[in-house]
């Protein structure tokens, strides 16, 4: 089934192949981007939408009438902790004036909860990535207790450690949980992933951890 998609961060690496991948599925595609020079997919379907992602206003028309928004947005280093809230708590208002619902967005693994019987090893890791990267996880937090509060049909898909791999459609996925000793994960795989949860009930308002 053609959906209309919005993909917010449409630019960076997740975005970028929400948008790719939305496209050669058949989906129709409003991406929105700050600077639309960055935006290396193209194709039938495909509309770039330039907004300022600070005003909700501006950022009503990209959302209206769509059946899903996607997004890829988030902080690319220490120094952009907290604006994965700061830019998503906008698309939430924009979304909510709208009545558009369904929303996908990108968290992180050390976000959800402890994989039942994980390795020690594997504890260790996350405890020493949780406190080097702990302000990038505090504003992850805070956006899913945004999205909590929203009137959205959200779901957070939490990743591990991101690569620049290939698309490979074979990953591990849990609804409300966290793979075992789940260590990565390709950019690539985290927008399929998102793709195929967008029409999935079962992740409704949920976190969904994602990992090979």
């Amino acid at each position: 089934m053609a959906l209309r998609l919005t993909v917010f961060g449409a630019t960076g690496g997740i975005g970028q192949e929400i948008v790719k991948q939305g496209l050669a599925a058949g989906h129709e595609v409003t991406a929105v981007v700050r600077d639309p020079a960055r935006l290396t997919a193209s194709g039938p379907g495909l509309e770039v939408f330039r907004a300022d992602l600070t005003d909700p206003g501006t950022l009503r028309p990209a959302v209206a009438g769509r059946d899903v928004v996607l997004s890829g947005l988030g902080a690319r280093s220490r120094k952009e902790a907290g604006v994965a809230t700061r830019v998503t708590v906008p698309v939430l208002r924009a979304m909510e004036a709208e009545r558009v619902r369904r929303l996908l967005v990108v968290s992180a693994a050390p976000v959800g909860p402890v994989p039942e019987g994980e390795p020690f090893l594997d504890r260790a890791v996350r405890a020493v990535i949780s406190t080097v990267l702990k302000d990038i996880y505090a504003d992850l937090g805070a956006l899913e207790a945004e999205l909590a509060r929203s009137a959205t049909d959200w779901t957070a898909v939490r990743p591990p450690k991101l690569t620049d791999g290939p698309l490979t459609g074979t990953y591990r996925t849990a609804v409300g949980g966290t793979p075992r000793s789940g260590r990565t994960i390709s950019r690539a795989d985290v927008a399929h992933a998102m793709l195929a949860l967008a029409m999935d009930a079962a992740t409704v308002r949920r976190g969904v951890g994602v990992a090979y």
